[in-house]
């Protein structure tokens, strides 16, 4: 089979598998099997072989499955509450303040779980009892938490940055530190849409009432686990002090200490952490491994020397590319999870935007942004149905709520595109040091 035909013929399987609901894992590992099997010959099981030896056993993904227990360690303590509860004293005369609370605690809690899904739940479960309590519409409500999960890969740690930089081979701790000033950005504009909405409408989010100064600063002394957390990680991957890899670990003990001692995790609670964190770990790893055999397929038909060759040769605009990418992302993310879409085309994306000449640091985190959009974007928005399972709210009313917060991700997405030094600010002074 010609290697050309090989490609075509696998895209179009996975596709159609994951048309009629196969589980991408398998879509992706079955079709790339079948196709390299036929289009290679038996030479190919070797490859596939090797392939998940390396995939399983390269020492560049390893911050990956720490923080992942780190995630899960941080679910099965208070953390998520006492920040949220701290956030709310602090903004109950505004406006729509529960909802900025929820938001900004995400924005907390991304600096120590790193996925949006977590994120939104850690949140969500203490948010929207709140929400109810006080009279918020429960749809624009849920939705400034639905979209304020962008911030839990945006901000590090992050899974997402994690892939992306093993894909591309960049640095991942400046992948990290490049997050972090759109990640604070983007919470004050998420914000701000939450407070004006409701300025507007006060029916829509009524302010809570008055807290006495004494409350507000009793409610700061239970949300110091999270910046201890955030310094072990952060400071020391800024600092030079320690890898990612080693921050990851860092972090994770930092985490069980204060589980321990503080929170009184116990064997029960540790145990459920454990075997949550092998699960999710083992879903990414396999779907690395599908993802894996399917760029094996892809790449020996040469479609990344010819998409390459393609854009530096034409006569397009560098910046023309760079938006055509960010539409294909969008487009991408409808339909596909954040994690397939990175496997499938950070290899072929990253050495087109080497060869025109962009920072692969700048380009991560517009990755990553994109990625999260995608996931909270009709018709398929994977984000939505799970905050509709999660928090029994339809999917029409909150897509009405979304609409105002997910204007603003797509302005945010043009802000960082036009001025990168956005990302770049931190990565710059890390190397300046």
């Amino acid at each position: 089979m010609d290697p050309t035909l090989a490609a075509i013929v696998c895209v179009v399987g996975m596709l159609f598998l994951m048309m009629m609901g196969t589980p991408v894992i398998y879509a992706l590992g079955f079709t790339a099997f079948v196709v390299a099997l036929l289009a290679f010959g038996p030479y190919s099981l070797e490859k596939i072989g090797w392939t998940t030896f390396n995939t399983l056993y390269n020492i560049n993904w390893t911050p990956l499955p720490i923080f992942v227990l780190m995630a899960c360690l941080i679910a099965e303590t208070r953390i998520g509450e006492d920040i949220y509860n701290a956030a709310r004293k602090w903004l109950s005369r505004i406006p729509g303040g529960l909802i900025v609370t929820s938001i900004w605690g995400e924005a907390a809690m991304a600096a120590a779980i790193g996925t949006s899904t977590a994120t939104i739940l850690a949140v969500g479960k203490v948010a929207e009892p709140e929400f109810e309590r006080y009279g918020y519409d429960k749809g624009l409500a849920m939705g400034g938490l639905c979209c304020g999960g962008v911030l839990g890969p945006l901000i590090p740690p992050s899974a997402g940055m994690i892939i992306y930089g093993v894909l591309s081979e960049t640095s991942i701790g400046h992948l990290f530190m490049a997050g972090m000033v759109p990640g604070i950005l983007l919470a004050l504009m998420l914000g701000g849409v939450a407070v004006f909405m409701c300025w507007r409408n006060p029916k829509l989010g009524p302010s809570v009432g008055g807290v006495s100064w004494g409350e507000r600063i009793s409610s700061l002394k239970k949300v110091w686990p999270i910046f201890v957390v955030m310094l072990s990680i952060l400071g020391s991957i800024y600092f030079g002090i320690a890898s990612p890899t080693e921050a990851a670990g860092v972090g994770c003990v930092v985490v069980l200490i204060i589980g321990v001692v503080v929170f009184r995790l116990r064997w029960t609670g540790l145990r459920r952490a454990l075997l949550e964190a092998a699960k999710i770990n083992g879903m990414i790893l396999f779907m690395m491994i599908g993802a894996w055999l399917f760029s094996y397929v892809i790449g020996s038909s040469g479609v990344v020397r010819t998409v390459t060759g393609f854009v530096t040769e034409s006569s397009l605009s560098p910046w023309l590319i760079i938006i055509a990418i960010n539409v294909m992302l969008l487009i991408l993310g409808c339909f596909i999870d954040a994690i397939t879409i990175m496997l499938l085309t950070v290899p072929i994306f990253v050495p087109v935007i080497d060869a025109l000449g962009f920072n692969p640091v700048w380009f991560g985190v517009l990755y990553v942004v994109n990625m999260q959009i995608g996931l909270i974007t009709p018709p398929m928005g994977l984000e939505l149905f799970m905050m509709r399972t999660a928090f029994n709210i339809p999917v029409d009313k909150l897509l009405r709520g979304v609409l105002p917060f997910l204007i603003v991700l797509f302005i945010f997405l043009a802000i960082l595109i036009a001025f990168p030094e956005i990302s770049l600010w931190l990565p710059e002074m890390m190397r300046t040091r």
